[in-house]
């Protein structure tokens, strides 16, 4: 940069401090009423007045940020493949592999026995309820037979009565007769 280009920017930046200073002030604020349009013409001639380097520079910051987000993203991309990576070589690891045989083995264990005990309570209950029945149908037999002995004891009974009641009137029809 030349001692022009630096005179002028000193030249402009003290221009651009007078009018600041010299603006009309807001009462109480503490704030001030500038040009905007003559505000940005000062600035842009500083800006044209900059060397190169300066906007070189700004050129290679943002570039810098933009390489720093890829190489972010790139970092991210890497540490999810090795992720992947790790986790299938896990899983084709022998003892894991081993741990999901013996995980099959169990669970096969599991599944015997709970048939063996559906099996062995189908049984039981089947017992269970043949020895029920038994005992209902030797309960049914003794209650009818004993309903039947005291039927027919009942019709002899009743039998019997009659008779006897047919025997009196029988009597008594005889001996009214034989009053005439």
């Amino acid at each position: 940069m030349c001692s022009a280009d630096k005179a002028n920017i000193i030249e402009l930046l003290e221009y651009l401090q007078d009018i600041i200073e010299d603006a009309a002030k807001v009462p109480i604020t503490g704030k001030v009423i500038v040009d905007k349009k003559e505000i940005i013409e000062i600035i842009e001639q500083i800006t044209n007045y900059l060397p190169d380097e300066f906007k070189k520079a700004q050129w290679v910051m943002s570039e810098k940020d933009r390489i720093l987000s890829e190489a972010k993203k790139e970092n991210e991309n890497i540490r999810a493949q090795t992720m992947d990576l790790m986790k299938k070589q896990i899983e084709n690891h022998d003892i894991v592999k081993e741990a999901q045989l013996k995980a099959q083995d169990i669970l096969s264990l599991a599944q015997r026995e709970a048939k063996e005990m559906r099996l062995g309570a189908r049984d039981y209950a089947d017992e269970v309820l043949t020895q029920l029945e038994r005992e209902i149908n030797e309960t049914t037999n003794t209650a009818l037979e004993k309903i039947k002995l005291d039927v027919e004891e009942m019709a002899s009974k009743f039998t019997e009565d009659m008779n006897k009641t047919s025997s009196t009137i029988r009597s008594n029809v005889k001996e009214l007769r034989d009053m005439k």
